[in-house]
């Protein structure tokens, strides 16, 4: 991406960030043609923990994820930091870890402990007020105004879609730099979210398969009024269930003959990741010997 993230988010087309989790899930989307990677914290939770997400996986554990991450591609990433992962001063920090590990943007929500899915039932808020001071502390805490704060309100499900709406818009007030309601649960909330806060900043929409949200395609969402669509934990789901294909064929065959039309070989994986070219860079670097 040759402009800032905040600059792409106030241009066309809506711009697609798909969810990664690691090195390789974000090399994968960087040569798919992605032009940014939403580093989600479900997947994180699904993949580096193997449990829910609820809110189990530590700031450390999502920065150390970013960092890596980081060190294999350039693409601007948009950084899931859950709800600051505490008070306001812990806010301050995951800003500046995430920030120093690599992250362009930080999404934040307005959940209290114990945190989860925002596609999962009983969900608790903080109140207004403490959002607001989050949101603040944040862009208090970054080191450039390039990396952005994405304010997320799961009060649809809580307090209803006219408090949700209220919510976003004291968070547009606080000085975030785009706008995420969580959860709609028809079209039509999805173009009144767009009606009610598109003029104020970018808004971001969420697709989770089998959520509570209407699956839409990024032209439609951008039909709209929504400048940023995630899809972050499709390819765990696609993953997992390659995955468990893969071990029962292995454990029920003895082998892996009948699954090799559906995976990469050792020699196309090495050329997918790079390893040619790294192994020459070694040489170069090793001079005539």
């Amino acid at each position: 991406m040759t402009q800032s993230l905040k600059a792409r988010l106030a241009a066309k087309p809506i711009l697609l960030a798909p969810g990664v989790y690691d090195p390789l899930t974000a090399l994968l989307a960087v040569k798919a043609g992605a032009e940014a990677l939403y580093v989600s914290g479900a997947a994180i939770s699904y993949t580096r923990l193997g449990q829910p997400d609820i809110g189990l996986a530590a700031m450390t554990e999502v920065a150390d994820t970013v960092l890596v991450i980081r060190d294999r591609v350039a693409t601007p990433l948009i950084v899931d930091a859950d709800n600051g992962h505490g008070n306001a001063l812990n806010m301050q920090r995951t800003m500046r870890l995430f920030e120093r590990a690599g992250a362009n943007a930080l999404q934040i929500e307005d959940q209290s402990y114990p945190k989860r899915c925002g596609h999962l039932a009983e969900k608790r808020l903080v109140t207004t007020a403490e959002m607001v001071g989050k949101i603040a502390a944040a862009a208090d805490a970054r080191h450039s105004a390039e990396t952005l704060v994405i304010a997320r309100t799961d009060a649809i499900a809580v307090e209803g879609f006219a408090a949700a709406i209220e919510r976003a818009g004291r968070y547009a007030e606080a000085g975030a730099d785009a706008l995420f309601v969580e959860a709609p649960g028809s079209r039509e909330q999805l173009a009144a979210i767009a009606e009610a806060l598109g003029g104020r900043l970018p808004l971001m929409a969420n697709m989770v398969e089998g959520g509570r949200t209407p699956m839409m395609a990024a032209a439609e969402l951008e039909a709209l009024g929504f400048a940023l669509v995630i899809f972050p934990g499709g390819v765990v789901r696609a993953v997992a269930r390659a995955a468990e294909d893969f071990y029962a064929t292995l454990l029920r065959d003895g082998g892996s003959d009948a699954f090799r039309n559906r995976m990469f070989d050792f020699d196309t994986l090495n050329a997918v990741i790079g390893t040619p070219e790294i192994l020459a860079l070694g040489k170069h670097y090793e001079g005539d010997a």
